[in-house]
C-alpha cells in the first residue's frame, strides 16, 4: 500500500466515522472467507457495514472525531463494524458472534459514549430505528381508527335495526 492509497483509506475512514451513529470493534479470530462474507451480507442487510483497516491507518482517522476513545482498542486483527442506525450494527454483530466463536466483541462507541463488550450487547437488545418509527406511526394512528370505529357504530346499528325489521316484515 502506498502512501496515496494509505492518505485514501484514511480519508474514507475518517469520513465514515463523522457520519455513523455506531462503531462496533470486533477481533478476527480466524474467520473464513466464507465466514466474513455470510457477516457482510447480513451487516448489509441491516443497513450497516463491516471493514477491516489496518489499526495505524484507523487511528490516524480517529483523530479529531467523536470516537477517539475506540483508539485503545484497536490491537491485533480487528474489524470496524459500523452503522449510521445505532442500533444496527450493534444487532447483528452480536447475533453473528453468537453463532460463531471466531467473531469476538471488544467494544465499541456510540459518539463520544465508549461502550464495553456488555455495553454493546444492551445496545443489541434495543428496537432498531425502523421499529421505533412504526410504533409510532401505530400510536399516531390508532386514535384516528378508533375515532372511525366509534363515529361508524350508531349507523351500523341503526342499519342492523332496519334490515332485522325488514325481515320481520317480510316473514
Amino acid at each position: 500500500m502506498d502512501r496515496a492509497q494509505k492518505a485514501a483509506a484514511v480519508a474514507d475512514l475518517k469520513q465514515t466515522f463523522s457520519e455513523v451513529g455506531v462503531v462496533v470493534v470486533t477481533r478476527n479470530l480466524g474467520l473464513t472467507v466464507a465466514q466474513s462474507t455470510q457477516l457482510r451480507t447480513k451487516m448489509r442487510e441491516a443497513g450497516a457495514t463491516y471493514k477491516v483497516s489496518k489499526n495505524k491507518l484507523a487511528k490516524i482517522a480517529l483523530d479529531g472525531t467523536d470516537y477517539l476513545s475506540l483508539g485503545d482498542l484497536l490491537t491485533g486483527p480487528v474489524g470496524l463494524a459500523t452503522s449510521i442506525d445505532p442500533v444496527a450494527a450493534a444487532k447483528v454483530v452480536v447475533d453473528f458472534a453468537k453463532t460463531n466463536d471466531k467473531l469476538e466483541i471488544v467494544g465499541g462507541a456510540m459518539g463520544a459514549t465508549s461502550l464495553d463488550v456488555n455495553g454493546v450487547k444492551a445496545l443489541a437488545t434495543l428496537p432498531s430505528l425502523d421499529e421505533l418509527r412504526a410504533k409510532i406511526v401505530g400510536l399516531l394512528v390508532a386514535p384516528a381508527t378508533k375515532l372511525a370505529t366509534i363515529a361508524q357504530a350508531p349507523a351500523a346499528q341503526i342499519a342492523r335495526v332496519l334490515a332485522a325489521h325488514a325481515e320481520k316484515e317480510a316473514a
